[in-house]
């Protein structure tokens, strides 16, 4: 641990998971959302503990060993098999339970914040594990589609989510992303997790299969017209957009305003709309500029989370 710093203060971006038919496998990283974490040492503590948490409504329990970021922090020190006594501030600047890897977000930021005030000794492939673990607290479920952009940066495909085994996709240059949000739609996990089949269709399988491949061709040929194409979910999107009102209102406003592809953001309620440049990315949000959503317009965030001051 280093001496000399006794405080560290990061910010973990939020993040899209599947991008259609990346199920479980595929997401990226976006500007603006996130959670802030800043974390201390705590001589007289023994342990990782929580000072505050501010913006989740009074939703999340001060409890250490039921919060993402906590957990993901205590792991980084079982990992380095070090102990004493840290303290965290959580900050949400996000929406809570929104589909853009909230919780992600946290354990994200947990394992970084404790990583980097100990001297940055885990790269950040190594630190994976240790932000899984608080992810998997919440989730339920052994997947990164969030926590790999959130902790590497960019876009992330899990080639197998058990061994944590992620590769990064270049992004093409002018690819924009807008998000819709509706603040008064909430979608349990657990729900949405419901709306997925359990048995596949060997015909919808191939489908998938292929649409995942050619996304990822596209990406890294900044092929617009391909990425157009393959945005298609044969698994998830059927049976969870039923769970958001006017979806498919949303889908048509957004692709005739400019959009080249559209569907849900990991189980929902935000929505994602792919742009071919800035210009189109406005103009999707612009066309709801009147209703009760909120919007985020971004490039792919190639950095992740990031230490602030």
């Amino acid at each position: 641990m280093q001496d000399d710093i006794s405080e560290v203060r990061v910010f973990a971006p939020a993040t899209l998971a599947n991008l259609g038919c990346g199920y479980d496998v595929l997401g990226m990283a976006i500007h603006g959302p996130g959670d802030e974490i800043v974390i201390r040492k705590a001589s007289e503590k023994r342990h990782v503990t929580i000072s505050q948490i501010t913006g989740d409504n009074g939703k999340l329990s001060l409890d250490a060993t039921k919060n993402t970021a906590t957990i993901a922090a205590q792991a980084v020190l079982d990992q380095l098999d070090l102990g004493g006594g840290f303290e965290l501030d959580i900050h949400k600047k996000m929406p809570f339970g929104s589909g853009l890897g909230s919780s992600a977000a946290s354990a994200v930021g947990g394992a970084f914040a404790m990583n980097e005030l100990l001297g940055a000794p885990l790269s950040r492939h190594e630190l994976l594990h240790a932000a899984m673990q608080g992810e998997a607290a919440a989730s339920k479920a052994w997947h990164a589609d969030n926590v790999a952009p959130g902790l590497l940066g960019g876009i992330c495909l899990v080639r197998d989510n058990p061994s944590l085994d992620v590769v990064n996709i270049p992004p093409p240059e002018n690819l924009w992303i807008t998000v819709l949000y509706h603040p008064e739609i909430e979608i349990l996990t657990s729900e949405a997790r419901e709306r997925v089949p359990s048995v596949v269709e060997t015909h919808h399988a191939t489908a998938q299969a292929g649409h995942l491949a050619s996304l990822i061709s596209g990406l890294y040929e900044s092929d617009f017209d391909l990425i157009k194409r393959s945005v298609v979910d044969h698994i998830a999107e059927p049976g969870r957009r039923e769970l958001i009102p006017h979806f498919g209102d949303y889908e048509k406003r957004s692709l005739e305003a400019g959009a080249i592809a559209f569907g849900i953001s990991g189980s929902g309620p935000s929505l994602f709309a792919f742009c071919h440049g800035e210009i189109a990315a406005n103009k999707v949000a612009q066309a709801f500029q009147y209703e009760p959503i909120d919007t985020y317009v971004s490039k792919v965030n190639t950095q992740g989370v990031i230490r602030i001051e």
